[in-house]
């Protein structure tokens, strides 16, 4: 259909530009070469005017045919010039014909004459007939194959790699190889060839970043006698090219030296691109820890020796002057808080030399309120002296706070313990600066309560935190069942997930008023008594471990101490204390092992004088698994745990992680005493599995153990589903 359509306008081209052209139909009635039209006067005429005026068109006379039209016969014959104007449209049809033809009439008809037939010119019998409606057309079948969506056939290929020997960038070459990247298949033998020609250009690019600075690279395609292509990629390394003169163009520093000590490049080392890069972003990282805080690093030049295969390698450097740190401006149309905060946050005080480190800290540090939706800190050249031959450098920080508000949540279920849900909503900023207010709700089908609390972080100190709160409780276990009403208020320094510190601590008070029903010793016999206490909790930590959510490495230690005193008829003074170690060990990037160990004592008072609430226990998903919530140590008549004035735990897992799955095999082991001093006898242990699914907020926990050796009332297993590792 196509060519059909192609060869029908070429021929009605012909024909509109043949019509176009009327007037060369009259010049080819006149020959060439025209005789002269007054004959010599003494020869005779050819033919008789009167003969003459006979055989004119139309078989009449000149007076016969003036008769028939109504004009006069004695009337002077008309110009050339009316003659054509009159003839004109009635030749046009004749002259359409005649071009269409190719053939011009001999003479030019009178007007009034009637014209001879014309003779018709051959006509293509394709040409003549209509054309056919659009949707009635049929398609050839070779076209139809253009068209259709039918997949040619892949073209099959090997790939042979030449010339890498002992380089060893064979492996690099292969992991970005077009060729290799396309598996042996493509889609035509031309889309090989591009692969082979990119291939060629990726090896000398390689080549070239690793010193190989004459290499050369040609690529191949032959074919083999099973039809498939072979594609083979001859390189040449050529020889290796060594820094030979290290120049840097710069001012003199303090120190002095300062430049060259940190562009990490030596005389005699390979020309590698990332050597070279990795050595100069460590010049522009050092300058600004060291006040230069507007340094520049210039273009690198490296003169080439085909001669020596060494090259000369020179650095323009521009430090810029060295600067102190002055005050903090900010700016930003919604700001979270002002410049005098930022100063509270940040580690640096005024005529300090200026350090990026410190620059990066404040950024860190802000980001870690959590109030702003974006933040940046540049530092300002302001030309102004400062001390020791120093220039002032301001810090500008563009702020735009986010959301103050957040609504945040806690599931978890644990045998013993059933289901827990915790939810907060919290106002971040609610009083500026960092002034926040939290309000949090616990339902569960063993604990309910709700709390609120005012947090101000960064409270007149980098990190330290004030916080002052107060609650209403109702616990319900085997051990006991607790209405509590609460006020505390603390003062601590402890990590975030974006701040994780090696010191940790805490301290405040707190008084409890607490209305129990419990058992009072082993007889089994129940009393609801009301307990006021009064508490100093003190509390350090120590943690070189390298992650707050997932640890893998490292070791942590936590000690507690907090003296207390119970009003219930007579004071009881006491101290309750703790003391948690925790080490992570890996054995590969994929397997961890990981264990802990924990003491705690009740000292100064029996065991009946505390608080239910306040007794030492053990069991359950934090502590022993395996064991139902609080259910290790004594138990009264009715087998319900009354818990104990000492505990001691162990615990041993193997971590092993495939991506963002995992799986944990566990051993734990403890025992609650009603003595002050553990024990280390009677030794309780469970063993299970757990599954662990990672995500970027920790990993989601759920773990199954079942105790050895079970007693009477004990559970064959306990399941136990929570957010973060167990330790």
């Amino acid at each position: 259909m196509k060519k059909r359509q192609a060869r029908y306008v070429r021929h009605a081209l012909g024909m509109i530009m043949a019509a176009a052209s009327p007037l060369p139909l009259m010049a080819q009635t006149v020959p060439a070469s025209a005789p002269s039209t007054t004959a010599p006067a003494d020869e005779e005429p050819i033919l008789p005017d009167d003969e003459f005026n006979a055989r004119l068109p139309g078989a009449g006379s000149v007076d016969d045919k003036a008769s028939n039209s109504g004009t006069d016969s004695k009337a002077p014959l008309p110009s050339i010039d009316d003659w054509l104007d009159q003839q004109m449209p009635a030749q046009a049809g004749v002259q359409g014909s005649a071009t269409a033809s190719g053939t011009t009439p001999a003479t030019a008809p009178a007007t009034g004459a009637e014209l001879p037939p014309a003779t018709e010119p051959p006509v293509e019998t394709e040409l003549a007939q209509p054309l056919p409606a659009l949707d009635s057309v049929t398609v050839p079948e070779n076209v139809a194959d253009d068209d259709s969506d039918e997949k040619t056939p892949e073209v099959r290929y090997a790939t042979q790699l030449d010339g890498f020997g002992k380089t060893g960038l064979e492996d690099e070459f292969r992991a970005a190889s077009a060729l290799v990247d396309g598996k042996g298949k493509a889609e035509t033998a031309s889309m090989v060839q591009q692969r082979a020609q990119a291939d060629e250009q990726l090896a000398v690019r390689l080549f070239h970043s690793e010193g190989y600075y004459d290499a050369t690279a040609l690529a191949s395609l032959d074919q083999q006698q099973d039809g498939t292509l072979k594609a083979i990629l001859s390189v040449t390394p050529g020889k290796r090219y060594k820094i030979n003169e290290i120049v840097i163009h710069a001012p003199e520093t303090i120190p002095p030296g300062l430049i060259r000590d940190s562009l990490t490049l030596k005389t005699g080392d390979y020309i590698v691109a990332t050597a070279v890069e990795a050595a100069e972003a460590n010049v522009a990282l050092k300058l600004p820890e060291q006040g230069y805080a507007f340094a520049r690093i210039g273009d690198r030049d490296i003169l080439l020796d085909p001669a020596t295969v060494t090259g000369d390698y020179t650095l323009p450097v521009e430090p810029g002057p060295r600067g102190t740190f002055r005050t903090i401006t900010t700016s930003g149309e919604k700001q979270a808080f002002g410049a005098d905060h930022m100063a509270v946050i940040a580690r640096f005080d005024k005529g300090d030399l200026y350090d990026s480190r410190k620059v990066d800290d404040l950024r860190k540090a802000l980001v870690a309120t959590g109030l702003f939706a974006s933040v940046a800190v540049d530092p300002v050249q302001t030309g102004e002296p400062g001390p020791d031959g120093t220039e002032y450098v301001d810090l500008h920080v563009d702020q735009e706070a986010g959301p103050a508000r957040r609504l945040a949540g806690e599931l978890g279920y644990g045998t013993g313990q059933g289901f827990r849900a915790e939810g907060s909503w919290t106002h971040r900023n609610l009083f500026p600066p960092e002034g926040a207010l939290i309000a949090s709700v616990i339902a569960g089908t063993q604990e309910q309560g709700v709390s609120g609390t005012f947090r101000r972080s960064n409270a007149g100190k980098r990190d330290k935190t004030f916080q002052a709160g107060a609650g209403v409780n109702h616990q319900k276990y085997d051990a006991y069942e607790a209405f509590t009403l609460g006020l505390n208020a603390s003062w601590s320094r402890q990590s975030t997930p974006i701040f994780q510190k090696r010191w940790t601590y805490t301290y405040g008070g707190e008084i409890l008023l607490s209305n129990e029903n419990t058992t009072i010793d082993e007889s089994g016999e129940n009393k609801r008594l009301t307990y006021f206490i009064g508490a100093l909790p003190v509390q350090v930590g120590y943690d070189r471990s390298n992650d707050l959510l997932n640890p893998t490495s490292g070791f942590r230690a936590n000690l507690r101490v907090s003296p207390e005193a119970s009003l219930q008829g007579n004071v009881s003074p006491y101290v309750r204390a703790s003391f948690d170690l925790a080490g992570y060990y890996p054995i590969s990037d994929s397997f961890v092992l990981a264990a802990r160990t924990k003491i705690g004592t009740i000292n100064g008072v029996a065991r009946d004088d505390v608080a239910p609430s306040r007794r030492i226990y053990a069991g359950g998903g934090g502590s022993v698994r395996g064991y139902g919530y609080q259910e290790l140590g004594p138990k009264d008549a009715n087998n319900d745990p009354i818990g104990g004035r000492s505990v001691n735990e162990f615990a041993v897992e193997g971590r092993y992680r495939f991506g963002n799955y995992g799986v944990v095999a566990f051993v734990d082991a403890g025992q609650v005493y009603e003595s002050q001093i553990p024990q280390f006898s009677d030794i309780r242990y469970g063993v299970g599995l757990g599954g662990r699914f990672y995500t970027n907020f920790g990993p989601f926990r759920a773990d199954i153990a079942m105790p050895i050796n079970r007693q009477p009332g004990e559970s064959k297993f306990a399941l136990y589903i929570g957010i973060g590792q167990a330790f």
